[in-house]
């Protein structure tokens, strides 16, 4: 036993020894105090010559710019003569379709037969109370004249929310149904908010389909988180065309107390909304003289795509129709409303419709869209261009 502690006593003190003299010989090797340049020395740079970035290997993909690609676009093309009647004899080798400048090659063609998608958005605010029992009648003319036999259609309405109240569906009953059973709502007119509802419910429908808008309501929005310019960016990308049926709450108005005449407003004071010709300058007598009555109306729904700005009063229906190649019809009374639905109906059935593929890799801004016939005398009302962002 005391052989045992001897040995094991002998043991430690090698161990302790052994640590002793390591943790001696590295005090010995470092320095005992900062080092201090000697005088009058230069100061050390730092070093050039550090390895560089490795360079990409060839048939390294390079990060570019995402481009938006536009696979197909669609100009309805609406044809009449010179008495206001529509033409129904074109063929194919009678259009030219042009894309900023550039003729397209026509890939479809179609007079009227290719099948409807058919988003149908309805006001409910309490603005127009009077008018909904007008509106709930024209379900029936809305089945029978606008939807045909091969649409789908679905019904949305809007006041301070945007709601679905049928989806697409090609049962006539139940889309008659849901138009009957509108209900007025709240006094807020979230239009913007709806048509950019309605756009997006249209894009997930199969692009074989042509795609509608109609808009039964006022030319007013109040509280939408959308602009009008983003929502008809998105109608035009996704080759909708919106037609719209103005609501008018007019003897509302004569009842009203007279009020002094004033232009409507367009955009905030101080900015100049409306495209003036060129070389008139823009000052507040000439926006004054714009807004007053002769308004490009064109020019305007082209204007207020490529700025995407919410600032349009009055004629946001005719701005929305002009940007996408379909018509505004203003009713004044209430049985007008089944008759301009009729109207849209007949128009529908009876359009042209040309579909090109335009080159990839696309500029980005406002695209123009011009289309001519080779039959004098004949009118044409198509879209007049589509926006593409810029690259992100």
């Amino acid at each position: 036993m005391g052989i045992r502690r001897h040995r094991t006593r002998w043991l430690i003190l090698l161990v302790f020894a052994a640590l002793l003299e390591v943790s001696t010989t590295a005090r010995a090797q470092e320095p005992s105090g900062p080092i201090h340049p000697p005088p009058n020395a230069a100061p050390q740079k730092p070093p050039t010559n550090l390895p560089e970035s490795p360079a990409p290997r060839p048939g390294t993909p390079q990060q570019k710019p995402i481009r938006v690609r536009v696979t197909e676009i669609t100009a309805p093309v609406t044809a009449r003569d010179r008495d206001g009647e529509l033409v129904l004899n074109l063929e194919q080798k009678d259009f030219h379709v042009f894309d900023n400048g550039a003729e397209q090659t026509i890939d479809h063609f179609d007079l009227g037969g290719d099948p409807l998608a058919i988003a149908l958005l309805v006001e409910t605010s309490s603005r127009v109370e009077a008018l909904l029992p007008a509106v709930r009648q024209s379900g029936i003319v809305f089945t029978q004249t606008v939807m045909g036999p091969t649409a789908d259609a679905a019904v949305l309405s809007y006041d301070d929310t945007v709601e679905i109240r049928q989806n697409f569906t090609g049962d006539e009953d139940a889309i008659e149904n849901a138009v009957h059973k509108l209900q007025m709502g709240t006094s807020g007119s979230k239009l913007y908010d709806g048509i950019a509802r309605g756009v997006a419910l249209l894009a997930e429908q199969p692009p074989r389909m042509r795609r509608i808008l109609l808009i039964v309501g006022e030319a007013e929005d109040t509280g939408s988180s959308t602009k009008l310019g983003v929502a008809l960016r998105e109608a035009e990308l996704a080759n909708v065309t919106i037609y719209t049926i103005g609501l008018s709450t007019t003897a509302a108005e004569v009842r009203s107390q007279p009020r002094q005449y004033s232009a409507p407003s367009i955009g905030p004071p101080g900015t100049f909304p409306v495209p003036l010709p060129p070389g008139v300058p823009e000052t507040p007598d000439n926006e004054a003289a714009a807004q007053g009555g002769n308004i490009d109306l064109m020019s305007l729904a082209v204007w207020v795509v490529q700025h995407a700005l919410n600032t349009v009063k009055n004629h946001a229906l005719e701005v929305a129709t002009l940007a996408t190649g379909g018509r505004h019809i203003a009713t004044m009374k209430d049985r007008s409303i089944e008759k301009a639905m009729d109207e849209i109906g007949g128009e529908l059935h009876a359009q042209y419709t040309l579909g090109y593929r335009p080159p990839g890799d696309e500029p980005s801004g406002f695209h123009e869209i011009k289309v001519t016939v080779d039959r004098p005398g004949v009118k044409l009302r198509t879209r007049p261009g589509y926006y593409l962002p810029p690259p992100t």
